[in-house]
């Protein structure tokens, strides 16, 4: 399969090879917009500074600004701050955004309840957790690229918008097979006369040649690691953070508050905070007895909805969102048993507990399919 973009091209920077593409380079020096996105932690940093040192000298004139995207109560207290010492040093605009509708807990609490009335409505034959996965960012996807760049297309119209990001090859597989650019359907807009690429200008460097580059530039480094000693800055609770990184985050006092409320939704949900780990055993010291007590009962509860919906038959499994076979009446009959299981051991409502309503409920939703 072709990548969609030729081979990078590699810039001298005063300390580090920025990677640009033939598309970069033609938008570079028509004017584009170049709007990079912070966080507060190094990758961003460097990114920043890498890629305004790089338009200083091939003579860019088109708009600069930094853009942060702020998730709310998850955030690490000190990563606003660091990205408004960023811009200030770099002498350029920092535009903070948000979603609209409520922060990355708020979208978590939200999508819980939702799955709970897909599940009870059998919109799903098993019960789904409330939060992000590998798989399934969409933590990075609403609450980052769709706001950022529906802000971006907003402010620039009738203007080519470059989205740059500080995402490195070396960070995890699929970022290794990352393209140094690609065109990015949200930054486009047929109402406002935009378009746009995401680019990732360090996309090439390892984490070392980011910490040697910012002590050159004498940037000082968000509390995150040189306090608590964690190896990245995103969310100080992340679905993808290693359990050192966790135990760093729930070493700052700043972070308890939202510590606790990701382990209520757990015990509420029965889903642990990642999948082979609880977030609530990273730090059971900052909870109370009545919390500890409540997790191991979620811990019994989800083994228990477990082993309920491993009882179901694999041809009555959804693919795709969808039922593909009706059940007959003593698989129907065996599909009630698990879901009156399943609301009884989560503390949920359900419908569709009666063999031929379930069964008139699938025929429905295979002809909704179809």
């Amino acid at each position: 399969m072709p990548h969609p973009f030729p081979l990078f091209e590699s810039i001298w920077s005063p300390s580090r090879e920025i990677a640009v593409t033939p598309e970069v380079t033609a938008a570079l020096n028509s004017g584009a917009v170049v709007a990079v996105g912070v966080s507060g932690g190094k990758d961003s940093a460097a990114t920043a500074f890498a890629t305004i040192d790089y338009l200083n000298q091939m003579g860019h004139h088109g708009p600069r600004l930094l853009i942060h995207s702020d998730l709310g109560r998850v955030e690490w207290r000190e990563s606003l701050p660091v990205c408004e010492r960023l811009a200030e040093r770099l002498e350029l605009e920092l535009l903070v955004v948000r979603r609209e509708s409520g922060d990355l807990l708020d979208r978590w609490h939200v999508r819980w309840q939702n799955n709970i009335r897909r599940y009870a409505e059998l919109r799903c034959v098993k019960l789904i957790m409330p939060w992000s996965a590998a798989s399934m960012r969409f933590c990075t996807s609403e609450l980052k690229t769709a706001v950022i760049s529906r802000a971006l297309v907003e402010r620039f119209p009738n203007q080519i918008i470059l989205s740059t990001s500080g995402i490195r090859r070396q960070e995890s597989p699929n970022r290794a097979r990352a393209p140094v650019a690609k065109a990015q359907a949200k930054l486009a807009s047929a109402s406002r006369c935009t378009s746009g690429l995401d680019w990732h200008p360090i996309l090439e460097w390892t984490s070392e040649q980011v910490f040697e580059y910012l002590k050159q530039k004498q940037f000082a480094l968000h509390e995150a690691y040189q306090v608590y000693g964690s190896s990245r800055v995103s969310c100080c609770f992340c679905i993808l953070s290693s359990l050192s990184d966790l135990t760093a985050a729930a070493r700052c006092e700043a972070n308890h508050e939202v510590y606790r409320a990701l382990v209520r939704l757990e015990t509420m949900s029965t889903f642990p905070f990642q999948p082979t780990r609880w977030l609530g055993d990273v730090a059971p010291q900052l909870l109370d007895l009545e919390e500890r007590s409540a997790l191991r009962q979620a811990k019994d509860r989800a083994k228990r909805r477990g082993a309920a919906e491993s009882r179901i038959p694999g041809h009555l499994l959804y693919a795709d969102g969808w039922p593909h076979s009706v059940p007959t009446p003593a698989e129907a009959l065996l599909l009630c048993d698990i879901r009156k299981t399943v609301a009884a051991t989560v503390g949920i409502d359900v419908d569709y507990t009666e063999p031929g309503r379930l069964i008139r409920r699938y025929q429905e939703l295979l002809a909704e399919g179809a």
